[in-house]
């Protein structure tokens, strides 16, 4: 999928972005919201394989450019009866904060319910991570489900995670 709207586009991420991909992935500071303080301890080869394994009708990582500048990357995994689940992190910290995340999510929902044909999109988030929670409210997601210590990061902490959902009628846009 490529979009593309105000300077920001979302691109198919391609073999050649693993470096950087890795370098985001690897990153604690990047990665501690999602509950993996040190990273996630991947390879560059790694990283290259599970790109060249997507496909569109299965999933795909995305990389989020901002005036042609990689700053991000989101993906989405095909869950079977018009339902996927998405992920997305704004890596680059001078672009967080800045309004930019809901108007890159709306760009990217707007593409699975519009080209993709999906017609329920799921996600979820660790607990402490109220500014995502925040922006996912706001473009229509519902809270399901609260999960209290659903998994142990790395340094052997127990995680929380919610589950949201967001139907196409439910959706709200910050494309203008």
């Amino acid at each position: 999928m490529q979009r593309e709207y105000n300077g920001i586009s979302i691109r198919s991420a391609k073999k050649e972005d693993a470096l950087q991909l890795c370098s985001w992935w690897n990153d604690g500071a990047v990665m501690a919201h999602a509950g993996f303080p040190d990273g996630v301890g991947t390879t560059v080869s790694e990283v290259e394989a599970q790109l060249i394994r997507e496909s569109d009708e299965t999933g795909r990582t995305h990389i989020i450019c901002f005036e042609d500048a990689a700053i991000g990357e989101m993906n989405y995994r095909d869950l079977g009866d018009g339902t996927c689940e998405i992920g997305i992190k704004i890596c680059d910290a001078a672009y967080q904060n800045r309004g930019l995340g809901k108007i890159i999510l709306s760009l990217f929902i707007d593409g699975l319910f519009n080209e993709r044909g999906y017609e329920k999109i799921v996600l979820d988030t660790n607990a402490n991570n109220a500014r995502a929670q925040h922006v996912y409210e706001r473009l229509g997601f519902q809270k399901v489900r609260t999960n209290v210590n659903a998994w142990e990061d790395a340094r052997g902490v127990m995680q929380t995670s919610i589950d949201y959902a967001l139907t196409r009628r439910d959706f709200i846009s910050f494309l203008r």
